[in-house]
């Protein structure tokens, strides 16, 4: 059985180890493949995992031995599931490998943003501190969370992640769903979207990317939202309209944090790059060690699982 790992490189740069995935099978591993090296690669394999390389309906079709399509991730958009399907080949993905590590980037962003770390050491190494008058000295004002409203536009393992997280800080949280949850802890709320929009100090998304949600931020909805609210988006870089966000942020409406954009690696012309009061961390929110190792594992036992005749984490049935 042979298996190729057509880009392993953002999953393990090297601090992991491939060994229990390599030995289910005859294995090679490249860091990334262009799409043309995908059929020298893969052409006689009957397993392929990847993370971002596409597999359209033309290349399935020139791939006649592939039984098998392990998504290193959650999201599936780069495999067309219909063709698979059609070629009788299954697919996986690996869901729930990381919510706290995402959840984590959330506040990450939050805080740098409410607590203006990052600026204030560039100040301390500029002299400023060494030079003051006084004992301390603040940029910005500092915002504290205890008492704030944190709005969630979708509400699954990292929605939820994130909604502990407020709470312990002492936040409320509102939540906005296609359907509204049977059960919400204490000081957290289900209520409409245009209501999130509206009374949230900061707002998070946490929504797949679908039609309906597509520029779900966009001149209008961000109209909505309070003067400098503070939007976060570790989900889906198509949640927003750029140049929209683009426009409000460089009036100073709002705040952002985000760690996908529409377009990834962006093009250097994209909006998001060249205004102030936005911080941007390179879609690695999902990336600590501890969360790849796990999706290294759900991923190996996944086609373990297939070997053994199980459907586990099947994404077209």
């Amino acid at each position: 059985m042979k298996i190729v790992v057509l880009d392993g490189e953002t999953l393990n740069p090297g601090d992991l180890s491939w060994h229990d995935l390599s030995e289910l099978g005859d294995f090679a591993c490249f860091p990334r493949t262009a799409n043309h090296e995908i059929i020298p690669r893969a052409g006689d394999a009957e397993v392929i995992f990847t993370n971002k390389t596409p597999l359209n309906a033309d290349t399935l079709a020139q791939l006649p031995r592939l039984k098998y399509i392990g998504v290193l991730a959650t999201g599936t958009n780069v495999v067309d599931l219909a063709a698979a399907k059609v070629r009788g080949i299954v697919v996986t993905n690996v869901p729930a490998y990381g919510p706290d590590a995402v959840a984590q980037m959330v506040f990450a962003h939050i805080l740098h943003h409410t607590q203006a770390v990052a600026a204030h050491h560039q100040a301390v190494v500029d002299g400023q501190w060494a030079n003051g008058k006084d004992f301390c000295f603040t940029l910005t004002p500092l915002q504290s969370l205890k008492g704030k409203t944190l709005g969630l536009i979708g509400y699954g393992d990292i929605g939820q992640q994130v909604a502990k997280i407020a709470l312990a800080f002492g936040m409320q949280v509102l939540v906005n769903t296609r359907t509204e949850p049977a059960h919400l802890p204490q000081g957290v709320s289900w209520t409409s979207r245009d209501k999130v929009f509206k009374e949230s100090d900061i707002l998070s998304l946490h929504c797949p990317l679908t039609p309906e949600t597509t520029e779900l931020i966009n001149a209008q909805t961000l109209e909505l939202m309070k003067p400098k609210a503070l939007l976060i988006n570790t989900a889906r870089g198509g949640l927003i309209d750029e140049a929209a966000l683009a426009a409000a942020l460089a009036q100073g409406k709002v705040f952002a944090g985000v760690d996908v954009l529409s377009t990834e690696p962006p093009s250097a012309d994209n909006p998001l790059l060249h205004v102030p009061n936005i911080s941007i961390s390179p879609h690695n929110a999902w990336a600590t060690k501890e969360a790849r190792q796990n999706l290294l594992n759900i991923a190996t036992a996944n086609l373990s699982a297939y070997f053994a005749g199980e459907r586990v984490n099947w994404v077209n049935p």
